[in-house]
């Protein structure tokens, strides 16, 4: 039972940074196609590092947990 909310803290990292690279990947879709293409790439970058860390640090928790 302790070991419960870590689980769900891990999976809302792990789906909150791939929500983030998803919003990230679309807004720099929409500006490249305004030609906006430094911009685009500097929304892409961020968003792929932001969610891949949130994302990487959920997976180690749950790890941690023994549960993959």
């Amino acid at each position: 039972m302790g070991t419960k909310w870590i689980w769900w803290t891990a999976k809302a990292l792990e789906g909150g940074g791939m929500v983030v690279i998803l919003v990230g990947l679309l807004l720099s879709i929409q500006l490249g196609f305004e030609d906006e293409g430094l911009e685009s790439m500097r929304y892409e970058g961020t968003a792929l590092m932001v969610g891949g860390v949130m994302f990487f640090l959920g997976w180690l928790l749950e790890r941690s947990l023994g549960t993959r």
